[in-house]
């Protein structure tokens, strides 16, 4: 039913509200289902609008962490690339350090270095000097006769004060002619004349140098255990107890070795050297034994062969061993080597 007045309306029938009718007229129009709807529950309504609303930015949110952490994944994987690039050409560095440490070693072999000839005593022409007293010094005549590449005096001149001379270093053309000359003075020892001592030795790298200095520092424990010992060219200590005889290339090793070696009554007296580097003190005192000393001897004299600097020098090698044979396993992948050998081990054996 439909009437119609000129000043309002009244509709009747189906609506899209489930049959519900409306009316209208000059104040507005209104239904039926906004009386069944009151204030509780248009406040339903707003409060699931709000939680649709709470829902899509926690989706939102979600959605932003995952992608910042996918991110954050991947730069971490870039920079554990780029680390082990890093590592990986640190490695190759110290490879290539040894052998340029063994290189430098192969290309002295024909030097030989003189030690304790007074300054100025040799005048303009060091050549023509070795040439005339060589031979008289070492009471054997030299044949073919030595040949030097060149010859000079080692640093700066002397200041006046200076009580040591410096030493003269010459290059002989052949290396059998050096060999000869170092096994005389060898087997001769110092020579003593006209109020000087002179020693004849080999050249060698800073590097082997350190590690002949460690090993010679260790001398002292050797002799208290009784063992003898040799040390060989460029670096590499042989010693032989009760029949048995051994040889190492590394003095931290060698180290640990005669620690096996000492009788129970003698291990309170000495430290152990620690693997760890972190454990190798610089401090000369903490390497020193923690018992009181014997009546009548210092701290010192129970422990002489440990010093300072060879702590110092120990802890060096120490580092620098591992970092070397962690570099040489990762050369030994890249070669693809059946028996990978160490770069010390190399570095010492003899042409």
């Amino acid at each position: 039913m439909t009437h119609d007045h000129n000043r309002g309306a009244t509709t009747e029938g189906p609506t899209p509200y489930g049959g519900q009718t409306e009316t209208g007229n000059d104040h507005g129009t209104h239904t039926s289902r906004d009386h069944g709807r009151g204030p509780a529950n248009r406040g339903n309504g707003f409060h699931h609008l709000l939680a649709d609303s709470r829902d899509e930015v926690m989706r939102l949110d979600i959605a932003n962490f995952q992608s910042s952490v996918m991110g954050l994944e991947q730069c971490v994987t870039t920079m554990e690339d780029h680390l082990n690039t890093g590592q990986h050409r640190d490695q190759e560095l110290l490879y290539l350090r040894s052998k340029l440490v063994d290189l430098e070693d192969r290309s002295r072999r024909n030097n030989v270095c003189f030690l304790g000839f007074p300054e100025q005593l040799e005048g303009t022409d060091i050549e023509d000097f070795l040439h005339k007293v060589l031979p008289t010094l070492t009471n054997k005549t030299l044949y073919p006769p030595l040949e030097f590449q060149r010859a000079h005096r080692l640093g700066p001149k002397q200041k006046d004060g200076d009580l040591l001379p410096r030493p003269i270093i010459a290059c002989l053309l052949r290396h059998g002619q050096a060999r000869q000359l170092l096994q005389n003075a060898r087997s001769h020892g110092p020579f003593r004349t006209e109020g000087y001592e002179l020693r004849i030795t080999t050249d060698f790298s800073k590097e082997t140098n350190d590690r002949r200095k460690a090993f010679l520092s260790l001398r002292p424990r050797m002799r208290q255990l009784d063992v003898k010992y040799g040390l060989f060219d460029p670096a590499r200590m042989w010693f032989t107890k009760n029949g048995v005889s051994k040889h190492f290339y590394d003095p931290e090793d060698l180290w640990l070795f005669l620690d096996t070696l000492l009788p129970q009554s003698m291990e309170t007296t000495d430290a152990p050297l620690s693997t760890r580097q972190e454990d190798l003190s610089t401090d000369a005192q903490s390497a020193l034994p923690t018992s009181a000393p014997k009546e009548g001897t210092t701290q010192q004299d129970t422990n002489p062969h440990l010093r300072g600097r060879d702590m110092e020098r120990f802890a060096r090698m120490h580092d620098d061993r591992g970092q070397v044979l962690q570099a040489v396993a990762f050369h030994t992948q890249l070669q693809d080597r059946d028996k990978p050998c160490s770069p010390l081990k190399r570095t010492m054996d003899p042409p």
